[in-house]
């Protein structure tokens, strides 16, 4: 019978903790980052109200924000007539463009910003260190043909197997897109 977790080398124990610790910080690292950006898209909007059914915005004053475009990176611009907001009194509140309030959405936005892309790339550092990590760790003691090794041989093996599909896939998706986004590049 193998022996339980607690013999294993405490060498092994602080590896598996370390690699565990490293993958926390860059699953909190990619939370926290989508949640930051999410907050960010909203402030953009708040006090907007969409009206899927006609494709368009409306301002806290009432005024409708039209589809004026979309672009190759499928972001919709939507634009207030000027007349409309030059003459609002919540125009110093809302914009200070002549043209009217204008409203970008990227329907994609935190998959295709520059900042996803960054946050993602370190997300994947700290991931490819836990796994060099434990990789050491494996090849240091985990081959040791020592009876009282082998669940911990198991354990580092199962990490390493899951952190290197957890890294393939953010690779995946980091690469596939130019912009960190999730289009194939053409």
């Amino acid at each position: 019978m193998l022996a339980p977790l607690s013999a294993m080398p405490i060498e092994m124990l602080l590896a598996v903790g370390y690699g565990l610790l490293l993958a926390a910080v860059a699953a909190g690292l990619e939370w926290t980052a989508r949640r930051v950006h999410r907050r960010a898209e909203a402030f953009k909007t708040a006090g907007f109200d969409y009206h899927a059914e006609l494709d368009r915005w409306r301002c806290p004053s009432g005024e409708h924000l039209h589809r004026q475009s979309v672009n190759q990176r499928r972001v919709r611009v939507y634009r207030a007539p000027a007349h409309a907001c030059n003459r609002c009194a919540l125009k110093p509140q809302c914009t200070d463009s002549e043209q009217g309030r204008t409203l970008e959405i990227q329907p994609d936005a935190w998959v295709g910003s520059a900042m996803a892309r960054f946050h993602r790339g370190l997300s994947l550092a700290i991931l490819l260190l836990a796994e060099l990590v434990l990789a050491i760790e494996f090849v240091r003691n985990g081959a040791v043909p020592i009876a009282s090794h082998r669940r911990a041989a198991w354990v580092l093996a199962a990490l390493l197997l899951i952190l290197g599909a957890i890294i393939m896939r953010l690779t995946q998706r980091f690469f596939s897109h130019p912009s960190g986004g999730s289009s194939p590049m053409p």
